[in-house]
Formats: C-alpha cells, sequence, structure tokens
C-alpha cells in the first residue's frame, strides 16, 4: 500500500534539473515533521513549505500496488506531453518519501520509461535503483545517505557544517536560500558563500519565482 498525497505534472522548479519537465509523485508522511502546524517548533526539521499531510491531493490516494501507482504516474505525463521523444522523468518527494518508495515501484516506473528521481532528507538508505540521487540533510537528523548526483542544502542551517558536506560523495553541491521572512537577507548570504566557495552552486526557487505549480 502506497500513500500518496498528490500526482501532477509540471517544471523542476530547484536543483540541477530546474525547467525539465517532470511528473511529481508526493508521498505523504515524514520522519522529520508530521505535518500539523501546532508541532512544527518542535520538529526537527521547523522550515518546510510543503503540504504532505493526507491523501487528498490530485490524483492522491491509497495505491494498492507498484503497477497501479506506476501506471496513474505514466498517465500523468502522456496527458501533458506532447513531444513523446523526451525520457519521461519522475520525482519521487514528500515529506520522506523513502518511507514508502522501494524497489518495486521504482522498477515498475522505470517499466513505463520513467528516469527515476528521489527527493530525501539523507536519513533512510537510498535504494540502488533509482536514478538520480537529491540528498536535503536537516540540521539535527542522522545523515546515512553520503554519497549521490546532488547535494541541496536549505541555507542557512545552524548545527550543519558546509566544511564537511563538501567532501561527501556528491556530483553536485546547492546552497538554497531559505524562504520566509529572511529570505533576502539568506540569498545574500548564500550568493556571498558560493562566490568564495565555487563548489558550491546557487539554487533558487524557480517555480515559486515563475509562478509554476
Amino acid at each position: 500500500m502506497y500513500q500518496v498525497k498528490e500526482i501532477f505534472h509540471t517544471l523542476q522548479g530547484e536543483g540541477f534539473h530546474s525547467g525539465r519537465a517532470a511528473v511529481f509523485l508526493r508521498f505523504s508522511g515524514c520522519n522529520l515533521w508530521n505535518g500539523r502546524e501546532e508541532d512544527r517548533a518542535s520538529s526537527i526539521c521547523q522550515f518546510c513549505d510543503t503540504d504532505f499531510v493526507g491523501t487528498n491531493g490530485t490524483s492522491g490516494g491509497k495505491y494498492k500496488t507498484a503497477a497501479e501507482l506506476a501506471e496513474t504516474v505514466a498517465e500523468c505525463w502522456s496527458a501533458e506531453t506532447e513531444c513523446m521523444d523526451a525520457t519521461p522523468y519522475v520525482v519521487c518527494t514528500g515529506g520522506e518519501p523513502l518511507l514508502q518508495l522501494d524497489a518495486e515501484l521504482i522498477t515498475a516506473l522505470q517499466g513505463h520509461g520513467f528516469e527515476v528521481a528521489v527527493e530525501t532528507n539523507g536519513t533512510i538508505d537510498v535504494p540502488a535503483e533509482i536514478n538520480w540521487v537529491c540528498c536535503s540533510p536537516k540540521a539535527g537528523s542522522k545523515l546515512v545517505v553520503s554519497t549521490g548526483d546532488e547535494l541541496k542544502l536549505v541555507y542557512p542551517q545552524i548545527g550543519i557544517s558546509l566544511e564537511s558536506l563538501v567532501n561527501l560523495d556528491f556530483r553536485h553541491f546547492y546552497l538554497q536560500p531559505m524562504d520566509g521572512y529572511r529570505l533576502s537577507e539568506n540569498t545574500a548570504q548564500a550568493i556571498d558563500y558560493c562566490r568564495k566557495n565555487p563548489r558550491w552552486r546557487l539554487s533558487t526557487q524557480m517555480h515559486k519565482i515563475a509562478g509554476i505549480r
């Protein structure tokens, strides 16, 4: 059984694949915050900007099998895509997708031709079958994912050493300014850090700037 918040076609708004057409498969639930505003301040992750509670979003629901869920994702891609010669791309996100995403579902998605990406907080081991791993560490949690394609840190976070993160085995490193009332200040700090430390690149939330879902 897979509990899914929503499935929708959009453009990736952050990181390496920013601007790429994708289906977002958002799972319900997270291990660093339960999604309730009254519990945000006492949670490990306090700055999440995503609604991942329940199964009431677009195409959300409780899917009994991997095949059923993969078919729904494939239909979402084909319904919105005119040029079918591009590789289908699905971003498995949450919440924390690795609480539910497993080898059976990954294989089912790949069976429909999808390149399968995951956006994880790095506290759960990543299945080897995943095509693209984007890890976004959170201060106060135990990071167990030390290798992947993209490390994207929401910045700044007290308690996280950027010097130690850059030594991990990732191909790309991004700083993404934390949203909120300090966004301008956080953006300026991130730009300054990236200028002085060129292993890091700036990631903006393009979907918010462009008004994309």
